[in-house]
């Protein structure tokens, strides 16, 4: 677990005020599911052009998932990426604070901004009107036909790839400058195998936001439960494997300097 002395997070861009890097995540996250979730309407919505140009449901979920981790890309490049570090994910936090790269109480206040920038960001999303209503506002639920336990399997699984991924980007000192090109690829697959099970959420900012608007909460409790595990369980073959010894040494997620002693320095 951290330590009390690591309660200043290692990270970030020079600037220690904690209402600035909430403050980013709360805004990327609210940008993440503004766009990304638009993305979902826009190729599922009933009335869309996109299906009936893109008849193939499993090529608009791998466009989609693409789509969608492009815009996470683009948030960790962007000047909010480089203050706060682009979690933007309850469950990214929670790995990097157990890995001890950030605080206790800065790991608190960037959930607590990320959750709040979900349902922010979903709020925009009632502007799709009748075409976002037909799909819920892409809240997640589980798939047609899938179990509730068929769906918290899917998300433990898709969150411990994505941990895992960016663990492994992070802590490979010539993959680091890289970790954001993995999101575009990385959903595409994800959502492509895995969407028609849980809707591929690994993020319990991105559900909340969709069910708070829509109002469905069916199996919601799969979307915290699940993601949650992932990390751990992520975080535990990270520490006791192999893999522990590429080292995660700042919590964020674009890394564009380093020395050639794989030191980062702080930008």
């Amino acid at each position: 677990m951290p330590m009390a002395a690591r309660e200043a997070p290692r990270l970030l861009t020079g600037s220690r005020v904690p209402w600035l890097l909430f403050a980013c995540e709360f805004a990327g996250t609210a940008l993440l599911i503004a766009a990304g979730v638009s993305l979902v309407i826009l190729d599922f919505g009933a009335g869309s052009p996109v299906a009936a140009a893109l008849p193939s449901a499993a090529l608009r979920r791998a466009l989609t998932g693409f789509g969608f981790g492009c815009v996470g890309a683009l948030i960790a490049v962007s000047v909010l990426g480089k203050v706060s570090g682009a979690h933007i994910n309850p469950v990214v936090t929670l790995a990097f604070w157990l890995k001890g790269a950030i605080g206790g109480r800065h790991a608190l206040g960037y959930i607590a901004a990320q959750l709040a920038g979900g349902v922010a960001g979903a709020l925009p999303l009632l502007a799709w009107g009748r075409i976002g209503r037909s799909v819920e506002f892409g809240a997640t639920v589980p798939g047609a036909g899938f179990s509730t336990a068929a769906a918290l399997m899917g998300e433990i699984v898709t969150t411990f790839a994505l941990v895992m991924g960016v663990f492994t980007f992070l802590g490979a000192r010539r993959l680091r400058p890289f970790t954001p090109l993995l999101f575009p690829a990385l959903y595409a697959v994800m959502v492509w195998l895995e969407g028609p099970v849980s809707g591929t959420s690994t993020n319990p900012a991105r559900s909340l936001g969709p069910a708070v608007v829509a109002g469905v909460w069916s199996g919601w409790w799969v979307y915290l439960a699940g993601p949650v595990a992932g990390a751990l369980v992520a975080v535990a073959v990270h520490g006791g494997t192999w893999l522990r010894r590429f080292e995660i040494r700042v919590a964020k997620l674009y890394h564009f300097n380093h020395d050639p002693r794989g030191v980062l320095h702080r930008t």
